[in-house]
């Protein structure tokens, strides 16, 4: 049974049931007419004045009162279904849409127009609904197609120098080549551990969260990273406060690491530095900020830089095979920082000074306000 013809049926029903209740009251107040003739408060018949009595009033009210109630069957029935028509018009338009949606066509929309009401304001949910969906499902194709070429290209250069080294091998130079396909196979690993943190931050599911002492882990990562910078001729120095947050010590360890490097690939050719400094506020909040030097940095390239597969155009500068820089990352670093920061309740902003290089903070809320 369909759920027009079920309000159908609810609307004929209750306009019956109000005909009956009429019905019921008019029996209740013929029952206070007498019976058989009704004479005036003198006691005297009233001559050649017919008066009906309560008998004379029930045989006149049945046969009206049947015909009555056939007719509100009637009118409950046609008038119900029409009614119920109109109210279930916008469901059906909902319906129509959500039909196609389901069939791939994810650009429709309901756009209900009218007063504001219930269906109005399912439908205007159901459009946010698809926009959001829409939106999540072109990120997931444009990160796909990023994601597809990023992993072809290490792949493809190695392919290249070995088909390169297999046309000479006379005049091959084996430690450039072990060198190059080093380097080449170090982005390939970057980039599939980089979308294998994404992914697990995308799922949905909420992180584990423990203590985590800020001022050890980022004394940790510029310990492990400082010989990477040396080798790259990057300055990297820190000012360390105490900081304790709730949140995932491997994923907070991972944001500080890829603000580190960060910093270090996109920098000067000469003379480049960077800080890390932490400090609690008063509020109890654990701020990280990383400066780096390095090339200007537009402000139209700077809202992208927390995007997948930006590497920031114009901050990566040529670099030989070898020389410092010439790893330049995936492109995956700042969008990782971003995807942790939002996990754990942080607030990311990023700023780029006119005089060039980049300012990364992170404020994480003080621990149980996360």
């Amino acid at each position: 049974m369909s759920a027009r013809l079920r309000l159908t049926l609810s609307y004929a029903g209750f306009l019956l049931i109000a005909g009956f209740a009429l019905l019921v009251v008019l029996l209740y107040i013929i029952r206070f007419v007498p019976e058989g003739n009704i004479s005036e408060s003198g006691g005297g018949a009233v001559p050649g004045r017919f008066v009906p009595d309560r008998s004379d009033l029930l045989d006149a009210l049945w046969p009206k009162a049947w015909l009555v109630i056939a007719v509100l069957a009637v009118v409950g029935l046609v008038g119900g279904w029409f009614l119920a028509g109109r109210m279930l018009r916008p469901l059906q338009r909902i319906n129509g849409v959500a039909r196609r949606v389901a069939a791939g066509s994810l650009d429709e929309r309901v756009r209900l127009g009218g007063t504001p009401d219930e269906f109005r304001e399912l439908a205007d949910t159901f459009d946010s609904m698809l926009d959001r969906l829409q939106h999540s499902f072109d990120e997931q194709r444009r990160f796909a197609a990023n994601a597809a070429h990023e992993l072809r290209t290490p792949y493809a250069i190695e392919r290249s120098m070995l088909d390169v080294a297999l046309a000479d091998p006379a005049g091959l130079d084996a430690a450039r080549l072990v060198r190059r396909l080093d380097e080449t196979n170090r982005r390939g690993i970057e980039v599939v551990e980089a979308l294998l943190a994404l992914a697990s931050l995308d799922d949905g599911r909420e992180i584990a969260r423990e203590p985590v002492d800020v001022a050890d882990t980022v004394t940790d990562v510029v310990t492990e990273l400082r010989p990477l910078a040396d080798q790259a001729g990057v300055t990297v120095t820190s000012v360390i406060g105490e900081g304790d947050i709730d949140g995932s010590a491997t994923l907070v360890r991972q944001l500080v690491a890829n603000l580190v490097l960060n910093g270090i690939r996109h920098n000067l050719d000469a003379d480049g530095w960077v800080e890390i400094r932490t400090e609690t506020e008063l509020d109890g909040s654990v701020e990280i900020v990383v400066l780096n030097t390095g090339p200007v940095v537009s402000p139209e390239l700077l809202v992208t830089l927390t995007e997948p597969f930006v590497r920031g155009v114009g901050r990566v500068t040529a670099r030989t095979p070898g020389s410092r820089g010439s790893h330049e990352g995936s492109g995956l670093g700042l969008a990782l920082v971003a995807r942790v920061a939002t996990a754990h309740g942080a607030v990311l902003r990023l700023d780029a000074p006119a005089e060039g290089g980049l300012v990364v903070r992170v404020r994480f809320p003080a621990p149980g306000n996360g």
